[in-house]
Parts: C-alpha cells; sequence; structure tokens
C-alpha cells in the first residue's frame, strides 16, 4: 500500500507528544526506578499518583504513574497550538464518531479523552502548568540524565490504518518498513515536532504500547545507565542494547520498569522539519533495519507489550516476520 500524501494543513495543530499515563502495582519500586534510577524529576506526588519530568522540560509532566491493581498503559497525551485547536480537534474527532469526554485534569487546562479508530487512548490539551527551568541546575542530573520524552513507539494491528488515520492529524512519516511480499507496511515512524517520531506504529497484536523513549545527552549517558543497573539490582530489567538503529539513526538501549512497562533511552537521531522531506524505505528483512550493526533484537522486542485501559486486543492482519535474535 503506498504511504499517503502527506497532509500539511490538518484541521487542527498537534504540536508535539507530551506525556503518558502508566498504571504500575507498586508505586515504591516504579518510583526506585523512574527517579532513582532512570533520574526523572518529582514535579508533584501522592498517595497513588507521581507526577515526573525530564531535565529539560518546563510542562509540570511527561510521566504520570498511577497505583493500579493491575498495569497498563492509559492515555497518550498531546499537545495542541490553543484552545482553539483543542476545540477543533475534538469536533474532528466527533466527525469520526469517535467518543470525546471532556475531564479534569490535575496541572492541565482543558482536557479531552478520546480513541483513536484502533482503540489506543489519547489525550489532547493547549496548556499545561509550566515550571521554572532546570536544565543548568546540574546537581539535579542523575541515572542517564533524561532531557525530554521523545516518542511513543505502538503495535497496531493494521500498520497502513494507523498511518492513515495519524496522516489525518498532520503527521508526516520519516521511515518505514514495508514488507516485500504483501508490499503493506510493517512499521512506520511518523512526527509533529521535527525528529524522526512522535509516535511509530509496529506490526503485532494490539493495539499495545511498546515502549516510551526519553532523550538523552549522549551515548555515553547510556553506558553509564546500563554501569548503574547492573550493580544496583537492575540486571534483569535490561532488554535490548546498547546499539544504534538503522532506522533513524539513532543510539538506543531498552530497559523495563517493574511492571514490564518498556522504555527506551535515545538519542542522535536527525531533524525532519522540511515539509518535503522524503520518506525512507526499509525492506523487512534487512538486518540493518533493526540495528546498523545487523544485531537483531530479541523475541520479547517483537511480541510482549503493554495493554492499554478499555482496548480489545486484537490479531495483526499482516502476518510477515522479521529477522529475530536466536
Amino acid at each position: 500500500m503506498p504511504l499517503p500524501t502527506p497532509n500539511l494543513y490538518p484541521a487542527f495543530n498537534i504540536i508535539r507528544l507530551s506525556h503518558v499515563e502508566l498504571a504500575v502495582t507498586d508505586l515504591a519500586k516504579s518510583r526506585a526506578f523512574y527517579v532513582d534510577t532512570l533520574g526523572l524529576q518529582v514535579t508533584d506526588e501522592t498517595a497513588d499518583t507521581i507526577y515526573l519530568r525530564a531535565l529539560e522540560e518546563r510542562g509540570h509532566h511527561c510521566i504520570v504513574l498511577t497505583k493500579a491493581e493491575q498495569a497498563e498503559a492509559r492515555d497518550l497525551g498531546f499537545k495542541v497550538f490553543s484552545e482553539d485547536d483543542l476545540d477543533k480537534a475534538a469536533h474532528f474527532f466527533k466527525g469520526k464518531e469517535l467518543p470525546v469526554e471532556w475531564v479534569e485534569r490535575p496541572h492541565q487546562s482543558r482536557t479531552f479523552r478520546t480513541r483513536d479508530p484502533h482503540g489506543i487512548p489519547l489525550e489532547f490539551y493547549a496548556k499545561m502548568e509550566r515550571l521554572p527551568p532546570i536544565h543548568q541546575k546540574y546537581a539535579l542530573y542523575k541515572g542517564v540524565k533524561p532531557l525530554r520524552i521523545d516518542h511513543f513507539n505502538c503495535f497496531s494491528p493494521d500498520v497502513d490504518a494507523s498511518v492513515a488515520f495519524y496522516n489525518e492529524l498532520g503527521f508526516r512519516v520519516t521511515e518505514y518498513t514495508e514488507d516485500e511480499v504483501s508490499k503493506k507496511l510493517w512499521a512506520a515512524w511518523t512526527h509533529r515536532k521535527g525528529g524522526v517520531h512522535d509516535i511509530a506504529f509496529t506490526n503485532g497484536r494490539g493495539p499495545r504500547l511498546h515502549h516510551v523513549a526519553f532523550w538523552v545527552p549522549t551515548p555515553l549517558n547510556i553506558i553509564d545507565l546500563l554501569d548503574l543497573m547492573a550493580t544496583t539490582g537492575w540486571l534483569a530489567n535490561i532488554e535490548r542494547g546498547p546499539g544504534r538503529h538503522g532506522i533513524s539513526n539513532a543510539f538506543f538501549l531498552y530497559v523495563r520498569d517493574p511492571d514490564g512497562h518498556r522504555i527506551e533511552i535515545y538519542c542522535s537521531d536527525y531533524q525532519t522539519v522540511d515539509p518535503d522531506l522524503e520518506p525512507i524505505r526499509w525492506d523487512l528483512k534487512d538486518p540493518q533495519r533493526q540495528t546498523l550493526w545487523g544485531a537483531p533484537a530479541p523475541r520479547s522486542w517483537f511480541e510482549e507489550g503493554s495493554g492499554f485501559a478499555g482496548a480489545e486486543i486484537v490479531p495483526a492482519v499482516l502476518d510477515a516476520q522479521p529477522i529475530i535474535a536466536p
């Protein structure tokens, strides 16, 4: 299936991804992972919720950890340009016969919840509480020194359909993987903010959250995190990497939090702001697609993910096998 023509004038203006809510079963263990190990900063905390931001971010939070009986992914948050765009967004989703529920969110202005056609829970807002800058408070730089949230990656049962829908929202494809036999998309990377992706889609049972990624200063920060995790009881939580992706050219590491939510540590991708940027195609069987150095990903990376609250998980329509590590 050919890629859709980029939609440069969508019905409303999404600036970027913003935040994610993760339901976790043990808030203390999650705090030890995200705060003490990764180095995210606590901006608010209650008996059952922790709000976190990274070091370059001025918005109040990029991750919300909520205590729950069952671990799951909840809303993926996106920031729109203005209150007018927020109303236009609500009108767009209602026009698609998708739910629009106006909700109260701490530290955010007017916010509505919805779902994409596959059931991924989304929320949109225009304004979040702004906090003083801390990017020059170097005493706060701990763990992997996370600077900002970078992207989401989701398992989609139909990547072509996901790309077509998010193209309507103005997301532009930067790179994609095509199955040579069926000519269908196996994965695609789409952006709003001018990096390789704000949200990507990977073929598989879904919808499920594959991972949330954080941008860090250098690959050496990733090495430091590996040393820290290997010597502080987190060795089993290291899943894949370090390495350099063929897709995006980024240096990466994948780790799992205490509930199995996957976190990517990420740096060194490239700028994609030009509206006429041509997407890069990869064949599913190219050994440099996953890792520029040729190392394939483990089976868990292709099969395991976090279920979304309230979303029915269905099989993928495309039956195509990537290269998997033995």
